[in-house]
């Protein structure tokens, strides 16, 4: 009973931090990595389809992506879909390929991006937070179902609070990381 709520609170921490990661990626730095891709949705052949799934991404230089579809027929779906997203970046389509010039940042956008990023940070701490509160719940009704002694339910709540401390640590370095690669000029 009480190691599978530790497992239980274990995974969902963990799947806490790999959306943070994930959200993370797509905050914009001033230098191109195919991961800020990752959320544009093509309209192909009536089926919203992962960018990378219908096109070849490489970024030739630090600054730019190019963009091959596979199909030169999905250009303009491929165009489309760029400008609806909120990139800020706006496509150059040469009738092969696409190509995207990344912006200079300045420096009222790296403190929007890090407020921002606070913001990304906070509701992953939030949803640790909330895992938290899910398990000691479930370790007060083990403990009035008369499942868990006293002892055992203190002690599996320490344990809880430790592992949250441990998750938010992470989360506060992630942050603190991204910041730093953000306001890097």
């Amino acid at each position: 009973m009480s190691t599978q709520i530790g497992n239980e609170s274990k995974d969902k921490m963990e799947k806490a931090i790999t959306g943070l990661s994930s959200e993370l990626k797509k905050v914009r730095t001033g230098r191109a990595a195919i991961s800020m891709l990752d959320g544009i949705k093509v309209n192909y052949y009536g089926t919203p389809t992962p960018l990378n799934q219908v096109s070849a991404l490489s970024t030739p230089d630090a600054r730019s992506f190019l963009i091959s579809p596979w199909e030169t027929s999905v250009l303009k779906e491929i165009e489309q879909a760029i400008v609806k997203s909120d990139l800020g970046m706006s496509p150059m389509n040469d009738g092969k390929v696409i190509r995207l010039k990344v912006p200079e940042l300045t420096e009222e956008r790296r403190r929007d991006l890090v407020k921002n990023i606070k913001k990304i940070c906070e509701d992953a701490r939030v949803a640790v937070r909330m895992v938290r509160r899910d398990a000691n719940d479930s370790l007060k009704a083990a403990l009035k179902d008369k499942k868990i002694s006293e002892d055992d339910n203190k002690r599996q709540q320490d344990e809880v609070q430790k592992l949250t401390d441990d998750y938010i640590k992470k989360i506060d370095q992630m942050s603190a990381d991204k910041e730093k690669e953000l306001m890097t000029v």
